[in-house]
């Protein structure tokens, strides 16, 4: 939806965080099933989710992934700490070395930022050429 550094259309993605939807999941299921009911009213075959747990062991994050992978979906993991029990559950996995949280989720920033950048380049190569 937003852009990284250049001007470009809108590409369409969402966050399963947004509180409204997540609290009434929450309320109604329970929270280990958050992502995964967001993960049931949205995903579709070829769609991706971007699943993020410092630990790997996050059974809300885990739930999310198993309902991507039932839906066909293409599934990513920013992992740290080893990877925890979602380690080779997801199709690409980038686990952060680290102990804590904090480095663990900056290694992870970082990552989104250079996946991100190569997703705009390879999709709008217009708004790269000469730099």
């Amino acid at each position: 939806m937003v852009k990284l550094r250049r001007d470009r259309r809108a590409l369409p993605a969402i966050a399963l965080t947004e509180t409204s939807a997540l609290l009434a999941a929450a309320n109604d299921y329970g929270f280990d099933r958050v992502f995964e009911r967001g993960v049931e009213a949205f995903g579709v075959p070829g769609d991706m989710l971007v699943a993020i747990s410092t630990s790997g062991d996050s059974p809300n994050v885990i739930r999310a992934v198993r309902a991507a992978r039932r839906r066909k979906m293409v599934t990513v993991g920013l992992l740290g700490r080893g990877g925890g029990k979602m380690k080779g559950m997801c199709d690409f996995e980038i686990v952060a070395p680290g102990r804590t949280s904090d480095r663990i989720q900056e290694v992870h920033m970082a990552v989104l930022h250079v996946v991100i950048e190569g997703v705009e380049r390879l999709l709008f190569p217009e708004n790269y050429r000469g730099s």
